[in-house]
């Protein structure tokens, strides 16, 4: 595409493809924000793609993230999970500023590609949470969310599918939606084809169509301790039975995965979402980290600093003085991100630049060695004009027989499933 053909396709995207509550938001803003649906749509036109979705614990990530994006002519998401920036988050990047960082970086850098703001991990954990999300989620919507992830996982499957009905009049048709069968817990309770066809077909006889489906497939959130990581094979078995319902996957948990996992991953399965969280945050940081993202460690057990990379000498120490005085784990050093936020944000911009330039780097090298996803900004932007507007409609249509889900048949059906949750627990992100 030439050059003047391009930047008239993306005038066009801009006035056409920004949801209304970003236009609303930012009417004079020239940042491409967009459904969570048309990158999707632009993975699964290029084939074999994935899109990263990065969790933007900080601003550095946000930075690094939509620079590589650019670079790399890529279709981005920008996250952020419940546990991070929701009501009790652990990031001062939440659920209602994340959208107005990402437009002004994208107004500061001139970051042209198509960019989705996605609200990860809403969890649903009973019927309180329920209640409060009827306003917790509009009003995400309203700070400029466009897409989002109901998960229920948490809950029994017949909870789970109710939990998903019930919330998902609040969100706007037109938004990204993820659901999610089976909690984060590594090799435990993983995801059967049995409950995840429970689930979306649960909710296609109610009209309402995921455009992803997250698993537990044998992957944890954080630093990744086993070698198990991703169960590729189950992830493509799970897919394959979904197929007639046109849904994509979601990849969490893909810190600690190696590059090689990823490829496959891309090519074998139906996957068109993964989620990079803890390995931008610690790259960021400046610490020393394998080829996927794992940080390693000295004889001693600690995080190694890379001297003259990610935040200054004297802020690293400041940092691991405070985990070392509250006994914070390995695993719990992303808590130190919100009372850290303004002392990372108030040193040099030489020291600012090189934090966000770290994430950059690592992320180019995985939206285009190992995701595919290079060159799809453009894919996006011509699903947009397709599409006429902000919103491509829905991939699937009803296929299963309402009669067929009542809330007793309901009911029935999830007293059959035969699975092993795994162990209790807190498997928040």
């Amino acid at each position: 595409m030439n050059e003047s053909k391009k930047h008239a396709s993306f005038e066009k995207a801009l006035e056409i493809g920004r949801p209304p509550n970003i236009v609303s938001l930012f009417p004079h803003s020239r940042a491409l924000i967009v459904s969570g649906k048309f990158i999707d749509r632009a993975m699964l036109a290029k084939g074999n793609a994935i899109s990263i979705a990065a969790n933007g614990r900080n601003l550095f990530v946000i930075q690094g993230a939509l620079k590589a994006a650019q670079r790399a002519n890529s279709t981005l998401m920008i996250e952020i999970a419940k546990s991070e920036g929701g009501t009790n988050a652990y990031c001062a990047v939440n659920y209602w500023n994340i959208a107005r960082l990402v437009d002004d970086l994208c107004n500061q850098f001139a970051i042209t590609v198509p960019v989705a703001i996605h609200a990860d991990h809403y969890g649903i954990k009973g019927p309180k949470d329920v209640e409060t999300a009827r306003t917790e989620i509009p009003s995400m919507f309203d700070a400029g969310m466009t897409s989002i992830a109901i998960d229920a996982s948490h809950l029994p499957d017949k909870e789970n599918l109710e939990a998903n009905l019930t919330l998902n009049s609040y969100i706007p048709n037109w938004a990204g939606y993820e659901t999610e069968v089976g909690e984060i817990k590594g090799k435990h309770g993983l995801s059967t084809v049995e409950e995840a066809l429970f689930l979306i077909q649960g909710l296609n006889a109610h009209d309402i169509f995921p455009d992803w489906i997250a698993l537990n497939n044998g992957t944890t959130h954080g630093i990744e301790a086993g070698a198990e990581g991703i169960q590729v094979e189950l992830t493509a078995k799970i897919h394959e039975a979904l197929a007639p319902y046109h849904i994509s996957g979601a990849q969490h948990g893909t810190s600690g995965n190696s590059s090689e996992r990823l490829r496959k991953i891309a090519v074998s399965t139906r996957t068109t979402k993964a989620n990079v969280a803890t390995a931008l945050q610690m790259i960021s940081w400046g610490l020393t980290v394998n080829d996927y993202g794992n940080a390693q460690l000295d004889d001693d057990g600690n995080f190694i600093k890379v001297e003259n990379e990610g935040m200054s000498e004297d802020n690293w120490k400041k940092m691991t003085a405070y985990a070392a005085e509250r006994g914070l784990k390995k695993g719990d050093f992303k808590k130190l991100n919100l009372p850290f936020e303004n002392l990372l944000l108030s040193q040099p911009a030489d020291i600012r630049e090189r934090m966000a330039k770290r994430v950059e780097d690592f992320v180019y090298n995985l939206l285009v060695n190992v995701f595919n996803s290079q060159d799809t900004a453009d894919l996006a932007i011509d699903a947009i004009i397709k599409a006429g507007s902000h919103d491509p409609g829905p991939k699937a249509g009803r296929i299963e027989n309402p009669d067929d889900w009542t809330p007793a048949k309901i009911a029935e059906k999830a007293g059959a499933i035969d699975g092993d949750k795994g162990p209790e627990g807190n498997f928040d992100d």
